[in-house]
């Protein structure tokens, strides 16, 4: 079969490899489709702490074509793949927590992952896609899954107020569960297409953030949502410091901080800042085990789905993919790769 590793930085080296064997609560997948987002191209531009080579490739759908036991899922059944490795003993998995495993890793992160023909795969991370799904959108149910982690660290009620700062997939997909949980959801970037996105993922407004956020007409939106308290809930989905800072600025007393951004940057707070608002500050990583719900999200929402692919490229265009990806004068969502699998289906 054929596999693409990341050798180097933004060097790729696609070679001829052996079909993997059956092994025991594995499945063998034929992947049909892996999309793109931003750890993959730090990965690809090596600015990222796993080891090289590495075959990429963590949010990915495809074909049942061989397992040992599958449950309730048969061969020939369309699936999406969880890429969690958890080791289930430590104290994070036997409390239910495997998305935050002591000894975590991620297929396409820091294991090979979803950039190959056909990758075996614990039979209890396959995810049955939906029938009014069509297969590709279905690899776009692991970044769903990670919104949807982030929403229900949120705890949302119906009739509350969330500002989501960040309008990128992980945002527009956390705007999305949020405004089908009855939450009023205003969404920010500074990215004007960015913005003009948000209400199809069913935001009541959409803010384009200046020098100075929110400015007097956005916070008087702001104060007559919330009675002049602020948002009972802020989505931080950037991983930019500033933004975390206005979160905390702007933050209901006793609200709820939801930090799904990645960053390794510090952040400039006092104490004071958590404490006067009584302010619940949580992270969010991974998911744990949603992407059936975020499958079935994506499903509900076909325009929004539609929305969010801007770009499918073939395997063999992957190197191309990733610099269209970084290229910041191209406007994209989430880039699809479209493996030989797929090729030969619309072919």
């Amino acid at each position: 079969m054929l596999t693409a590793r990341t050798v180097a930085r933004e060097t790729l080296s696609f070679d001829e490899t052996p079909l993997p064997a059956l092994t025991p609560g594995h499945a063998l997948v034929e992947i049909h489709a892996v999309s793109l987002c931003g750890t993959d191209l730090h990965i690809f531009e090596d600015d990222f702490p796993t080891d090289l080579p590495l075959v990429q490739g963590h949010e990915m759908a495809g074909i049942i074509r061989d397992a040992d036991t599958v449950g309730g899922l048969q061969v020939g059944d369309r699936v999406a793949i969880d890429p969690v490795v958890a080791c289930g003993t430590c104290r994070a998995c036997r409390i239910g927590r495997d998305n935050v495993c002591q000894n975590l890793s991620v297929l396409g992160c820091y294991e090979d992952g979803g950039f190959v023909e056909v990758l075996s795969v614990p039979v209890d991370r396959l995810c049955p896609v939906p029938d009014d799904l069509p297969l590709e959108v279905a690899a776009v149910g692991e970044p769903a899954s990670i919104s949807l982690q982030a929403v229900s660290r949120a705890e949302p009620a119906a009739g509350e107020t969330a500002l989501v700062l960040g309008c990128g997939p992980i945002g527009l997909l956390a705007a999305l569960g949020l405004s089908e949980r009855g939450v009023t959801v205003v969404a920010a970037d500074t990215d004007p297409d960015r913005v003009a996105l948000a209400r199809t993922f069913g935001a009541a407004h959409a803010f384009e953030v200046g020098r100075e956020f929110p400015d007097a007409g956005q916070r008087a939106t702001l104060d007559a949502l919330t009675e002049g308290a602020g948002p009972e809930i802020v989505i931080e989905a950037t991983g930019v410091p500033a933004s975390l800072e206005n979160a905390i600025r702007l933050i209901a007393p006793a609200g709820r901080i939801v930090q799904v951004g990645i960053s390794s940057r510090s952040v400039g707070l006092k104490i004071k800042d958590l404490t006067d608002k009584e302010i619940d500050l949580r992270g969010s990583r991974n998911s744990r085990r949603l992407i059936p719900e975020g499958l079935a999200m994506l499903a509900r929402h076909p325009e929004a789905a539609d929305a969010l692919l801007t770009h499918r490229f073939p395997f063999s265009r992957l190197a191309e993919a990733f610099h269209t990806m970084s290229d910041r004068t191209i406007p994209t969502g989430k880039i699809l790769i479209l493996m030989p699998a797929a090729q030969a289906v619309t072919s």
